[in-house]
């Protein structure tokens, strides 16, 4: 028998990145998964979608759509998010309340809204997509790490809230993932190759973090097996938030 055999699971963000390959592993482990994205089409089975967009009310609709689809809900992933460059002076008021609206609003949005089919499992579970931005100061990603620290600070508030209705809240830290926004992002850069060893040397493990690697933390945290683990961050970032290497020469 699978840990997760039985089990609901909702995936916001979950057609593509880490979203997608937490789906798939969810599913392999025995899930049911309906996966909440922009664009859900042409997901693999057995995953199915729906089309959502976490930054507006109507994703309440969705969710309500998918626990009507399973059932219910025992396990709930806040993945959607979207990334943010600059110094704090370098994005305006709207770009800071798009970012907060998905990154931040989003998880608000979509945990209330499946908080009372949470509330009738059994065996219920939620795990924010968080980042090292939220424990660390990196540069040209003030926007994204202010989210980020916001949705870290909520999960450990929701965990205390919410420990008493045995519905565990916890979130996953990933440094560095070589997802597509990554890719895109290197695009962009003036020299894609140096940017990408610039983004791998800083992580001590000497490469960027797998996005199946961040989907098995979550797993983890999603499953039985951690059923004593709540309000708790758990990194998954080549080392970045505990090891202080010497300089290679």
């Amino acid at each position: 028998m699978r840990e997760l055999d039985g089990l609901r699971a909702v995936v916001t963000g979950g057609a593509s990145g880490i979203g997608l390959a937490t789906a798939r592993l969810l599913a392999a482990r025995g899930a049911r998964v309906v996966c909440l994205d922009l664009a859900p089409d042409g997901l693999p089975a057995p995953l199915t979608g729906i089309r959502a967009d976490v930054s507006d009310a109507g994703v309440a609709g969705a969710v309500e759509r998918a626990a009507a689809s399973l059932g219910g809900v025992d396990i709930l992933v806040n993945n959607a998010g979207i990334g943010a460059q600059g110094a704090i002076g370098e994005n305006d008021d709207a770009e800071w309340r798009r970012v907060f609206e998905v990154n931040v609003f989003g998880v608000v949005r979509v945990t209330r809204a499946a908080l009372p089919f949470l509330r009738r499992s059994a065996h219920a579970s939620v795990v924010n997509t968080c980042s090292i931005a939220a424990t660390a100061g990196l540069p040209q990603r003030a926007l994204y790490s202010a989210t980020k620290g916001a949705v870290l600070s909520l999960t450990l508030a929701s965990a205390a809230d919410l420990v008493t209705e045995n519905i565990r809240v916890n979130c996953v830290n990933p440094g560095t993932v070589d997802t597509p926004w990554i890719g895109r992002l290197l695009d962009r850069a003036p020299d894609p190759g140096a940017e990408r060893a610039a983004l791998s040397a800083r992580q001590p493990i000497g490469r960027l973090v797998h996005a199946d690697e961040v989907a098995a933390a979550i797993a983890y945290l999603a499953s039985p097996l951690s059923g004593s683990t709540t309000g708790t961050a758990l990194p998954v970032d080549g080392g970045m938030s505990g090891l202080r290497l010497r300089p290679r020469t």
